[in-house]
């Protein structure tokens, strides 16, 4: 008899996320791929919808094919929807991880619960996810910690920064769509599209010498710390083909580092800002910051970035928070009402041999 090339969690018992676990754990060191499907053979029968009491976790040399599946976080959960094992609440030595690779196929969605009990306040190598929906996510959607030489490819959102829970609307905050944390690097991303609460897609470098990995107080599980020598810098990152808008009325894309910790060699190339007459985004692409560590980072820690090929009808097509040095923004066109294309909002002391071109103003239109 031929043996099958996959692991499904339908052959294992428990929970849902139990069996998910169990069938990930089997799979591990045999190259065969764990795949979820549309259908639950749960014990009291069959359900559309796979519910997660805690998160998936995935091992090194994992495959995680999502195939016309549904999965949802439970009310009772209070963690993320997939996390690799490496880290979690009180685990301070995390090792390295490598080749974890989650995608989904045909229609996938990963939601929120229905009575969500976290709104958002508070390594990995060779990896890739692509192919999925998510929706009303509890916080960030994906936030990426020190992983290294990976894809995110065509990936949808839909979060509206509140939720109607039991007939009342609750704000659920720092509802970003893609987060690229301390020390990522060699990633691209593209083909993102549909609208998140906070910022589409953020890369922030922000470092605190008391966050440690493991505790509660962080919003790093990984810890915060810069660990030096340029460790933690997110460097030689490509963002192609942003395609949404913030319905919370942030930033479509956002790059941000403090002090101390350097951003360099990052593209973005085409995104178009598809907010509707209601909404209007404080910026499709906003770099730097003063209000985040000692202020605005040094002039040379945030460098060699290119911008090209906005299509804006935020406030600010382009705007500039912090420092820049050595970059290009190219091919802006800006068209929303009241807005414009470039913003120095932290004064032109902070920039240095940064080139605009093509950038256009034009009247209002839809």
């Amino acid at each position: 008899m031929h043996e099958q090339s996959f692991v499904t969690p339908n052959a294992f018992e428990g929970s849902d996320v139990e069996r998910i676990n169990a069938a990930i754990q089997s799979a591990a060191g045999t190259g065969k791929r764990v795949v979820i499907p549309r259908c639950n053979h749960a014990g009291n029968g069959e359900r559309d919808v796979w519910l997660l009491d805690s998160a998936i976790l995935v091992q090194s040399d994992t495959i995680l094919e999502l195939n016309n599946c549904h999965i949802r976080l439970s009310d009772r959960c209070r963690d993320n929807m997939i996390r690799s094992a490496n880290c979690g609440m009180g685990l301070t030595d995390i090792q390295p991880m490598r080749q974890i690779h989650i995608y989904g196929i045909g229609s996938v969605l990963l939601e929120g619960a229905e009575r969500p009990r976290a709104t958002g306040d508070s390594g990995k190598k060779d990896f890739s996810i692509r192919n999925v929906a998510m929706k009303d996510s509890h916080c960030w959607g994906i936030s990426l910690e020190r992983c290294a030489h990976g894809t995110l490819r065509d990936i949808a959102f839909a979060s509206t920064a509140s939720k109607m829970i039991d007939g009342v609307q609750r704000t659920i905050l720092n509802q970003d769509g893609i987060d690229l944390r301390l020390g990522c690097h060699d990633i691209l991303i593209e083909n993102i599209t549909g609208y998140t609460g906070d910022d589409l897609v953020a890369l922030t470098a922000i470092a605190s010498a008391e966050s440690i990995a493991g505790a509660t107080a962080s919003t790093m599980v990984s810890g915060a710390k810069d660990r030096g020598e340029g460790r933690d810098d997110i460097r030689h990152i490509i963002l192609k083909n942003i395609k949404g808008y913030s319905r919370g009325a942030c930033q479509i894309v956002r790059l941000l580092n403090t002090s101390g910790v350097r951003m360099h060699d990052i593209l973005l190339d085409g995104l178009i800002d598809t907010s509707p007459a209601e909404v209007q985004c404080r910026a499709a692409v906003k770099i730097g910051d003063h209000h985040y560590g000692s202020g605005v980072a040094p002039v040379g820690d945030t460098c060699r970035i290119i911008v090209n090929n906005i299509i804006s009808r935020s406030q600010h097509a382009i705007l500039i928070g912090g420092s820049l040095c050595d970059s290009i923004i190219s091919n802006v066109v800006c068209h929303g009402p009241g807005s414009e294309a470039v913003t120095l909002a932290s004064g032109p002391e902070h920039l240095r041999d940064v080139t605009f071109t093509n950038v256009v103003t034009c009247a209002t239109s839809r």
